[in-house]
């Protein structure tokens, strides 16, 4: 009787092994099942993507001149520009080979996430939240900004302590916002807030008297006052509230495109330090014995092979659209209608924050 029960167990056992071996087939079938209902893909890196299509999307503000606004032919120009312009230079060989895309504060990360544009250049704060958030990357520093405030020059207003209970714009959705109300709150003040989507509209509220101040980083302050029928009735305090980083941003998971635009900027600066410009790199290239000079412009070395570009990528940026220096005299300094002396954007060296990582 016992023998027959465990012979019963047994063939039991091995009907189930049976059932189990047909069902799930081997490790080599299963590999290969696998391998065929899963076909894979492979997504295109944004410099592929550019090379395709032969331009850089780059996005920009909606009009702030200095950093991008249309010219009287309708032609971007700007800080940000140019360095939308350095970066065509450098990956298609030419300066030209962009689209401007002019987005809102609120639009602008959107697009970047998206894939709408390629780089966001567009007199964005670096921040904390942002760098690790919105699963984006902050390429570096481009312009050194602080916070600060216009009023009319008749209103009677000198400094900060004049604004407790005053009537302040502010462009909706930017870190503007949050470090006027800490500000504020800090320091026990009141004020009433009134926001508007577009810079320029916070702007038009103090001119048409509808705020007693407007605040915003100084630099586009500066240049929304060159905006008004008679800029000249308007001034700025001297406080400054906040540090505001300002530079490209790139989406995070391509790191070549990041090592590119990265490059791109450090590029211009470094080329400012070595005194290279748009109108000497031929010479430069062609006698200079400095190391650095030489591996800028790939006379030696091979940097270019680490960023997947041509040799003359430096020489291009260099030759097309100048170096650090030379793109902020022309929008922003001596040589524009802002004239905003260099200050915290001075080189290093030169009692600045401007500091081109080594290129060797």
């Amino acid at each position: 009787m016992i023998k027959k029960k465990l012979l019963g167990r047994l063939l039991a056992i091995s009907a189930i092994s049976l059932l189990l071996l047909m069902s799930c087939g081997s490790n080599e079938e299963q590999k290969s099942a696998g391998e065929t209902q899963t076909p894979t893909t492979t997504k295109k890196t944004t410099l592929e993507l550019v090379k395709e299509r032969g331009k850089v999307v780059v996005g920009v503000t909606a009009g702030v001149p200095g950093y991008s606004a249309p010219d009287s032919d309708g032609k971007w120009q700007g800080f940000d520009v140019d360095l939308g312009k350095a970066i065509a230079a450098a990956v298609l060989g030419d300066a030209e080979a962009i689209e401007c895309r002019p987005l809102s504060a609120k639009e602008r990360f959107t697009a970047l996430q998206s894939g709408e544009i390629d780089v966001l250049s567009r007199v964005t704060t670096w921040t904390a939240s942002r760098d690790t958030g919105l699963g984006l990357n902050f390429a570096g520093v481009n312009y050194y900004d602080g916070q600060g405030f216009m009023v009319a020059k008749d209103s009677g207003i000198t400094s900060l302590a004049d604004l407790d209970g005053a009537t302040i714009a502010v462009q909706a959705g930017t870190t503007t916002e949050l470090n006027l109300s800490d500000y504020f709150r800090k320091n026990g003040m009141d004020f009433e807030l009134i926001t508007f989507e577009k810079n320029d509209q916070a702007t038009a509220a103090l001119e048409a008297g509808r705020a007693d101040a407007v605040t915003s980083d100084q630099s586009q302050l500066y240049a929304l006052r060159t905006k008004f029928k008679n800029p000249e009735n308007f001034i700025m305090l001297s406080d400054v509230i906040s540090k505001e980083p300002l530079g490209p941003v790139v989406r995070q998971g391509d790191d070549e495109w990041f090592n590119i635009v990265k490059w791109t900027l450090l590029a211009m600066v470094n080329a400012e330090e070595y005194g290279i410009t748009s109108e000497n790199v031929d010479e430069m290239k062609a006698s200079s014995s400095n190391p650095s000079v030489k591996r800028i412009l790939s006379v030696e070395g091979e940097i270019y092979k680490g960023l997947n570009l041509e040799a003359d990528w430096a020489y291009n940026i260099i030759k097309q659209v100048g170096n650090y220096g030379e793109s902020f005299d022309r929008t922003l300094g001596s040589g524009s209608p802002l004239k905003i002396d260099r200050g915290l954007n001075a080189l290093w060296n030169d009692g600045g924050l401007q500091y081109g990582i080594p290129i060797r």
